[in-house]
């Protein structure tokens, strides 16, 4: 087993006032030859925005974007006719593909919206953009991993256009859960979304990451209450 580990406060980030993101591989203004990529992972934000701000309509291609909020709410409009709002138990994916257009806005002019924004290098290219969104069941998390995306239909979650796979779990102190891969040979990105946790006799706290590879398989030990985010993608792509 191999590891890469990002701890919260090694992340990148610039403060633009609306706009506080955390970065965990290079971005825009933040640069950092040692953290551009996990394999196919090109990039996890976890991003602040406030009341009323918004990202104004700009390009897209040859990327999966993946957005998952935590509060507040998301509005989304692109291109492709698709639009919409997500909230804390949705997920929604984008696949740029040959090129989109879109913009996202805080749908509250006072209260802020927290979300992750996570970009996978796609498995082909120049497909035909396309855009979905799901609401998820987050009791159907509690001690067991929920797929939300994935290209394998056993999964039941949303499509994307890449042999990766998003994991959420919830789960209580003092149990153990094992991650086992979809596909052999992938790295995994496990990121704390909150709580603590320890893999291979090492702690992780609120917001920290490891990346794992070489090793279809691993046991995460439950410190104190969790919540897990599990990003499976191929390292060689």
């Amino acid at each position: 087993m191999k590891k890469i580990i990002t701890r919260a406060n090694e992340r990148g980030s610039i403060n633009h006032g609306w706009l506080k993101p955390a970065h965990y591989f290079s971005f825009g203004g933040w640069q950092n030859p040692e953290k551009v990529h996990f394999g196919a992972l090109r990039v996890l934000n976890d991003d602040w925005i406030a009341g009323g701000g918004a990202f104004a309509t700009h390009p897209h291609d040859n990327m999966e974007i993946v957005t998952i909020p935590f509060t507040g709410a998301l509005k989304h409009k692109d291109s492709t006719g698709g639009e919409g709002v997500i909230q804390a138990g949705d997920v929604q994916i984008m696949s740029a593909g040959s090129g989109v257009l879109h913009s996202e806005a805080n749908e509250s002019a006072t209260e802020a919206v927290t979300l992750f924004q996570i970009w996978v290098f796609p498995k082909e290219k120049n497909i035909v953009p396309r855009y979905d969104q799901r609401s998820f069941n987050v009791n159907e998390r509690e001690g067991k991993w929920q797929v939300v995306v994935s290209p394998l239909e056993k999964d039941n979650a949303l499509w994307i256009n890449q042999d990766a796979r998003f994991s959420m779990v919830n789960i209580k102190a003092g149990e153990k859960i094992n991650y086992e891969n979809a596909f052999a040979g992938n790295g995994v990105y496990l990121e704390v979304i909150k709580g603590t946790m320890e893999v291979d006799g090492i702690k992780f706290d609120n917001r920290d990451a490891v990346g794992i590879w070489e090793t279809d398989s691993f046991e995460i030990n439950i410190l104190t209450d969790v919540e897990l985010l599990a990003i499976e993608v191929p390292m060689h792509f």
